[in-house]
Protein backbone atom coordinates (compact mmCIF):
# COMPACT_ATOMS: atom_id res chain seq x y z
CA UNK A 1 0.00 0.00 0.00
CA UNK A 2 1.22 3.42 -0.70
CA UNK A 3 0.15 6.72 1.37
CA UNK A 4 -0.52 9.86 -0.98
CA UNK A 5 2.94 11.68 0.33
CA UNK A 6 4.64 8.53 -1.18
CA UNK A 7 2.90 9.22 -4.21
CA UNK A 8 3.61 12.38 -4.81
CA UNK A 9 7.50 12.17 -4.91
CA UNK A 10 8.94 14.73 -7.05
CA UNK A 11 9.41 14.24 -11.02
CA UNK A 12 13.14 14.59 -12.25
CA UNK A 13 13.31 15.38 -16.04
CA UNK A 14 12.14 12.35 -18.15
CA UNK A 15 14.81 13.09 -21.52
CA UNK A 16 16.92 15.71 -23.04
CA UNK A 17 14.77 18.25 -25.07
CA UNK A 18 14.22 17.31 -28.66
CA UNK A 19 11.97 18.38 -31.16
CA UNK A 20 9.74 15.57 -32.96
CA UNK A 21 8.99 14.83 -36.45
CA UNK A 22 5.26 15.65 -36.36
CA UNK A 23 4.62 11.87 -36.62
CA UNK A 24 1.03 10.65 -39.21
CA UNK A 25 -2.15 11.83 -38.42
CA UNK A 26 -5.61 9.87 -39.13
CA UNK A 27 -9.16 10.05 -38.44
CA UNK A 28 -9.04 6.18 -36.83
CA UNK A 29 -8.50 2.61 -37.82
CA UNK A 30 -5.10 1.13 -37.78
CA UNK A 31 -2.34 1.03 -39.79
CA UNK A 32 1.01 -1.40 -40.39
CA UNK A 33 4.06 0.37 -38.70
CA UNK A 34 7.50 0.29 -40.38
CA UNK A 35 9.00 -2.01 -38.08
CA UNK A 36 11.78 -3.63 -40.41
CA UNK A 37 15.26 -2.96 -38.69
CA UNK A 38 19.03 -3.63 -40.09
CA UNK A 39 19.75 -5.52 -36.37
CA UNK A 40 21.44 -9.01 -37.08
CA UNK A 41 20.01 -12.09 -35.50
CA UNK A 42 20.11 -12.14 -31.48
CA UNK A 43 20.74 -8.39 -31.42
CA UNK A 44 17.15 -5.78 -30.40
CA UNK A 45 18.67 -1.98 -31.12
CA UNK A 46 16.56 0.40 -28.52
CA UNK A 47 16.01 4.23 -29.14
CA UNK A 48 16.69 4.22 -32.87
CA UNK A 49 15.49 6.88 -34.76
CA UNK A 50 14.23 8.26 -31.97
CA UNK A 51 15.74 12.14 -32.64
CA UNK A 52 17.25 12.89 -29.57
CA UNK A 53 14.31 11.09 -27.49
CA UNK A 54 16.63 7.89 -26.00
CA UNK A 55 19.87 6.93 -26.01
CA UNK A 56 20.59 4.23 -28.66
CA UNK A 57 21.64 1.14 -27.33
CA UNK A 58 22.27 -2.50 -29.30
CA UNK A 59 21.11 -5.43 -26.69
CA UNK A 60 21.80 -8.81 -27.33
CA UNK A 61 18.33 -10.64 -26.85
CA UNK A 62 17.84 -14.33 -28.65
CA UNK A 63 15.12 -17.48 -28.57
CA UNK A 64 14.81 -18.55 -25.24
CA UNK A 65 12.89 -22.11 -26.32
CA UNK A 66 11.71 -22.97 -22.48
CA UNK A 67 9.64 -19.65 -23.16
CA UNK A 68 8.39 -20.08 -26.47
CA UNK A 69 7.08 -22.98 -25.98
CA UNK A 70 4.42 -21.66 -23.82
CA UNK A 71 2.72 -20.07 -26.72
CA UNK A 72 0.16 -20.73 -27.65
CA UNK A 73 0.63 -23.45 -31.07
CA UNK A 74 -1.43 -21.22 -33.26
CA UNK A 75 1.05 -17.81 -32.33
CA UNK A 76 3.91 -20.32 -32.27
CA UNK A 77 3.30 -21.85 -35.89
CA UNK A 78 2.75 -18.29 -37.41
CA UNK A 79 6.38 -17.24 -35.86
CA UNK A 80 4.99 -13.58 -36.06
CA UNK A 81 3.38 -11.43 -32.88
CA UNK A 82 1.33 -8.96 -33.79
CA UNK A 83 1.79 -6.29 -31.75
CA UNK A 84 -1.17 -2.91 -31.01
CA UNK A 85 0.50 0.48 -30.32
CA UNK A 86 -2.72 3.11 -29.56
CA UNK A 87 -0.70 5.65 -30.68
CA UNK A 88 -2.82 7.67 -33.95
CA UNK A 89 -3.53 10.28 -34.81
CA UNK A 90 -0.29 12.22 -33.54
CA UNK A 91 1.98 9.19 -31.85
CA UNK A 92 2.54 9.70 -27.61
CA UNK A 93 6.25 10.80 -27.07
CA UNK A 94 8.39 9.13 -25.51
CA UNK A 95 6.19 5.91 -25.02
CA UNK A 96 5.53 5.70 -29.26
CA UNK A 97 6.16 8.03 -32.46
CA UNK A 98 7.06 8.20 -35.53
CA UNK A 99 10.69 8.26 -35.53
CA UNK A 100 12.94 11.19 -37.67
CA UNK A 101 12.55 8.97 -41.24
CA UNK A 102 8.86 10.15 -41.14
CA UNK A 103 7.65 6.45 -41.42
CA UNK A 104 9.41 4.20 -38.69
CA UNK A 105 7.47 4.00 -35.18
CA UNK A 106 9.56 4.10 -32.27
CA UNK A 107 9.29 4.67 -28.71
CA UNK A 108 9.81 2.71 -25.21
CA UNK A 109 6.67 0.48 -26.07
CA UNK A 110 7.68 -0.96 -29.14
CA UNK A 111 11.30 -1.35 -28.26
CA UNK A 112 10.10 -3.37 -24.93
CA UNK A 113 7.46 -5.33 -27.59
CA UNK A 114 10.38 -6.56 -29.91
CA UNK A 115 12.67 -7.24 -27.04
CA UNK A 116 9.90 -9.59 -25.94
CA UNK A 117 9.33 -10.89 -29.42
CA UNK A 118 13.02 -11.48 -29.40
CA UNK A 119 12.72 -13.46 -26.52
CA UNK A 120 9.88 -16.01 -27.94
CA UNK A 121 11.33 -16.55 -30.94
CA UNK A 122 8.77 -14.26 -33.18
CA UNK A 123 8.65 -11.61 -35.97
CA UNK A 124 7.41 -8.40 -34.35
CA UNK A 125 4.38 -6.98 -36.55
CA UNK A 126 3.30 -3.62 -35.05
CA UNK A 127 -0.44 -2.44 -36.02
CA UNK A 128 -1.04 1.38 -35.31
CA UNK A 129 -4.72 2.48 -34.32
CA UNK A 130 -6.47 5.05 -32.04
CA UNK A 131 -6.13 4.63 -28.36
CA UNK A 132 -10.15 3.55 -28.61
CA UNK A 133 -9.45 0.67 -31.59
CA UNK A 134 -6.64 -0.46 -29.81
CA UNK A 135 -8.86 -2.58 -27.43
CA UNK A 136 -11.52 -3.45 -31.22
CA UNK A 137 -8.11 -4.66 -32.46
CA UNK A 138 -7.84 -7.41 -29.47
CA UNK A 139 -11.49 -7.88 -29.23
CA UNK A 140 -11.38 -8.89 -32.85
CA UNK A 141 -8.27 -10.80 -33.29
CA UNK A 142 -5.92 -8.85 -35.24
CA UNK A 143 -3.93 -7.65 -32.15
CA UNK A 144 -2.20 -10.48 -30.31
CA UNK A 145 -1.05 -8.29 -27.45
CA UNK A 146 -1.11 -4.44 -26.80
CA UNK A 147 2.24 -2.67 -25.92
CA UNK A 148 0.72 0.64 -25.78
CA UNK A 149 1.17 2.23 -21.74
CA UNK A 150 -2.23 0.08 -20.86
CA UNK A 151 -3.06 -0.13 -17.11
CA UNK A 152 -4.00 -3.03 -15.32
CA UNK A 153 -7.69 -2.43 -13.77
CA UNK A 154 -9.90 -4.78 -12.42
CA UNK A 155 -12.88 -3.58 -14.77
CA UNK A 156 -10.12 -4.48 -18.20
CA UNK A 157 -9.75 -8.03 -16.06
CA UNK A 158 -13.43 -9.02 -17.48
CA UNK A 159 -12.35 -8.97 -21.04
CA UNK A 160 -8.01 -9.02 -21.15
CA UNK A 161 -5.22 -10.97 -19.24
CA UNK A 162 -1.94 -8.65 -18.22
CA UNK A 163 1.38 -9.41 -17.51
CA UNK A 164 3.14 -6.08 -16.23
CA UNK A 165 6.31 -4.29 -16.64
CA UNK A 166 5.93 -0.88 -15.93
CA UNK A 167 5.00 1.58 -13.09
CA UNK A 168 2.43 3.40 -13.89
CA UNK A 169 2.27 7.21 -12.46
CA UNK A 170 -0.05 9.92 -13.78
CA UNK A 171 0.70 13.69 -13.60
CA UNK A 172 -1.26 17.09 -13.63
CA UNK A 173 0.77 19.29 -16.43
CA UNK A 174 0.29 22.92 -16.61
CA UNK A 175 1.45 26.18 -17.82
CA UNK A 176 5.05 27.27 -16.51
CA UNK A 177 3.74 30.33 -14.66
CA UNK A 178 0.37 28.39 -13.09
CA UNK A 179 1.50 28.52 -9.31
CA UNK A 180 -1.20 25.52 -8.61
CA UNK A 181 -0.04 22.52 -7.07
CA UNK A 182 -1.99 19.17 -7.08
CA UNK A 183 -1.43 17.44 -3.73
CA UNK A 184 -3.31 14.34 -3.91
CA UNK A 185 -6.60 15.79 -2.36
CA UNK A 186 -9.40 16.29 -5.24
CA UNK A 187 -10.95 19.15 -3.66
CA UNK A 188 -8.04 21.65 -5.17
CA UNK A 189 -9.61 20.54 -8.75
CA UNK A 190 -12.85 22.56 -7.60
CA UNK A 191 -13.41 24.68 -10.41
CA UNK A 192 -10.36 23.60 -13.18
CA UNK A 193 -11.13 22.73 -16.51
CA UNK A 194 -9.07 19.33 -17.10
CA UNK A 195 -8.21 17.48 -20.54
CA UNK A 196 -8.04 14.20 -20.29
CA UNK A 197 -7.57 11.00 -22.45
CA UNK A 198 -11.00 8.67 -23.51
CA UNK A 199 -11.47 5.73 -22.70
CA UNK A 200 -8.11 5.77 -20.26
CA UNK A 201 -7.77 4.92 -16.52
CA UNK A 202 -6.56 8.29 -15.83
CA UNK A 203 -10.38 9.44 -17.06
CA UNK A 204 -11.85 6.89 -14.28
CA UNK A 205 -10.29 8.76 -11.83
CA UNK A 206 -10.81 11.83 -12.85
CA UNK A 207 -14.17 11.49 -13.46
CA UNK A 208 -14.82 9.74 -9.80
CA UNK A 209 -13.04 13.11 -8.22
CA UNK A 210 -15.66 15.25 -10.85
CA UNK A 211 -19.02 13.09 -9.27
CA UNK A 212 -17.91 13.74 -5.79
CA UNK A 213 -17.24 17.21 -6.21
CA UNK A 214 -20.57 17.41 -7.60
CA UNK A 215 -22.36 15.97 -4.56
CA UNK A 216 -20.31 18.24 -2.46
CA UNK A 217 -21.81 21.54 -4.65
CA UNK A 218 -18.40 22.15 -6.85
CA UNK A 219 -17.90 22.23 -10.11
CA UNK A 220 -14.66 20.08 -12.59
CA UNK A 221 -15.08 20.49 -16.05
CA UNK A 222 -13.38 17.63 -18.23
CA UNK A 223 -12.72 18.07 -21.78
CA UNK A 224 -11.35 15.71 -25.05
CA UNK A 225 -9.34 16.60 -27.43
CA UNK A 226 -8.23 13.97 -30.36
CA UNK A 227 -5.12 15.54 -31.18
CA UNK A 228 -2.17 16.38 -28.88
CA UNK A 229 -1.42 19.56 -30.45
CA UNK A 230 -4.95 20.83 -29.95
CA UNK A 231 -4.85 20.12 -26.18
CA UNK A 232 -1.17 21.99 -25.40
CA UNK A 233 -2.93 24.95 -27.61
CA UNK A 234 -6.02 24.98 -25.30
CA UNK A 235 -3.59 24.60 -22.40
CA UNK A 236 -1.28 27.39 -23.44
CA UNK A 237 -4.43 29.96 -24.66
CA UNK A 238 -6.05 29.17 -21.19
CA UNK A 239 -9.15 27.12 -22.36
CA UNK A 240 -8.12 24.67 -19.89
CA UNK A 241 -6.25 24.88 -16.83
CA UNK A 242 -4.23 21.74 -16.52
CA UNK A 243 -3.85 18.35 -18.61
CA UNK A 244 -3.95 14.88 -16.57
CA UNK A 245 -2.39 11.85 -18.58
CA UNK A 246 0.58 9.71 -18.31
CA UNK A 247 3.78 11.24 -16.26
CA UNK A 248 6.33 9.58 -18.97
CA UNK A 249 4.57 11.88 -21.45
CA UNK A 250 3.80 15.03 -19.60
CA UNK A 251 7.52 15.28 -18.00
CA UNK A 252 8.70 14.60 -21.92
CA UNK A 253 6.54 17.27 -22.84
CA UNK A 254 7.76 19.64 -19.63
CA UNK A 255 11.33 19.18 -20.42
CA UNK A 256 11.19 19.90 -24.76
CA UNK A 257 8.68 23.16 -23.91
CA UNK A 258 11.41 24.66 -21.08
CA UNK A 259 12.92 27.79 -22.27
CA UNK A 260 9.95 28.51 -24.89
CA UNK A 261 6.91 30.46 -24.34
CA UNK A 262 4.96 27.19 -24.54
CA UNK A 263 6.75 26.55 -21.36
CA UNK A 264 4.74 23.46 -18.68
CA UNK A 265 5.72 22.12 -15.76
CA UNK A 266 4.19 18.96 -13.55
CA UNK A 267 1.88 20.41 -11.02
CA UNK A 268 2.08 17.07 -8.79
CA UNK A 269 1.45 13.47 -9.40
CA UNK A 270 -1.20 10.40 -8.53
CA UNK A 271 -0.62 6.67 -8.82
CA UNK A 272 -2.28 4.79 -11.96
CA UNK A 273 -3.83 2.79 -9.55
CA UNK A 274 -5.74 5.24 -7.71
CA UNK A 275 -5.00 6.73 -3.97
CA UNK A 276 -4.08 3.36 -2.04
CA UNK A 277 -2.32 1.08 -4.81
CA UNK A 278 0.75 1.56 -7.00
CA UNK A 279 -0.44 1.25 -10.53
CA UNK A 280 0.64 -1.05 -13.23
CA UNK A 281 1.21 -0.73 -16.86
CA UNK A 282 1.16 -4.16 -18.67
CA UNK A 283 1.18 -6.25 -21.83
CA UNK A 284 -2.80 -6.96 -22.99
CA UNK A 285 -3.50 -9.48 -24.04
CA UNK A 286 -7.56 -10.98 -24.85
CA UNK A 287 -8.83 -13.09 -21.76
CA UNK A 288 -8.12 -16.48 -21.82
CA UNK A 289 -5.46 -16.41 -24.93
CA UNK A 290 -2.96 -18.35 -23.07
CA UNK A 291 -0.16 -15.21 -23.77
CA UNK A 292 -0.21 -13.47 -20.52
CA UNK A 293 1.93 -16.01 -18.49
CA UNK A 294 4.64 -16.77 -21.89
CA UNK A 295 4.66 -12.50 -21.96
CA UNK A 296 5.39 -12.50 -18.16
CA UNK A 297 7.91 -15.16 -18.24
CA UNK A 298 9.70 -13.00 -21.58
CA UNK A 299 9.95 -10.33 -19.22
CA UNK A 300 11.09 -11.39 -16.56
CA UNK A 301 13.89 -12.69 -18.07
CA UNK A 302 14.53 -9.46 -19.99
CA UNK A 303 15.00 -8.55 -16.24
CA UNK A 304 17.37 -11.12 -15.33
CA UNK A 305 19.50 -10.44 -18.16
CA UNK A 306 19.99 -7.04 -17.74
CA UNK A 307 18.21 -5.85 -20.68
CA UNK A 308 15.22 -4.66 -19.25
CA UNK A 309 17.18 -2.16 -16.93
CA UNK A 310 19.18 -0.80 -20.17
CA UNK A 311 15.86 -0.25 -22.25
CA UNK A 312 14.44 1.68 -19.65
CA UNK A 313 17.73 3.85 -18.96
CA UNK A 314 17.84 4.25 -22.55
CA UNK A 315 14.50 5.81 -22.76
CA UNK A 316 15.22 7.69 -19.44
CA UNK A 317 11.96 5.92 -17.49
CA UNK A 318 14.27 3.73 -14.87
CA UNK A 319 12.20 5.45 -11.95
CA UNK A 320 9.74 3.44 -13.63
CA UNK A 321 11.21 0.24 -13.31
CA UNK A 322 9.73 -3.10 -11.69
CA UNK A 323 11.02 -6.04 -9.67
CA UNK A 324 8.94 -8.41 -11.96
CA UNK A 325 6.73 -8.97 -14.39
CA UNK A 326 3.32 -10.35 -12.66
CA UNK A 327 0.75 -12.12 -14.41
CA UNK A 328 -3.07 -10.64 -13.41
CA UNK A 329 -1.77 -8.21 -10.77
CA UNK A 330 -3.98 -6.15 -8.63
CA UNK A 331 -5.06 -3.45 -10.56
CA UNK A 332 -7.18 -0.19 -10.12
CA UNK A 333 -10.29 -1.33 -8.14
CA UNK A 334 -13.49 -1.37 -9.70
CA UNK A 335 -14.37 1.80 -7.61
CA UNK A 336 -11.52 3.94 -7.04
CA UNK A 337 -13.17 5.71 -3.54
Amino acid sequence: MFSRRTLLRGLTAATAAATLATGLTACGGESDAATTTADPAGTVTVGRLSNGAAKETALKVSEVKSISAQLPEEIRRRGTLVIGSGTLPSGSPPLGFVGEDQKTLTGSEVDLARLVAAVLGLEPEVRRSTWENLFIGLDSGKVDVAFSNVTDTEERKRKYEFASYRKDDLALEVKKDDTWTFDGDYHSLAGKTVSVGNGTNQEKILLEWKAKLAKEGKPLTVKYFQETNSLYLALNSGKIDAYFGPSPNLAYHATKTAGTPQATRIAGQFSGAGETLQGLIAATAKKDSGLAKPLAAAINHLIDSGAYAKWLAAWNLSNEAVAKSEVNPPGLPLTNS
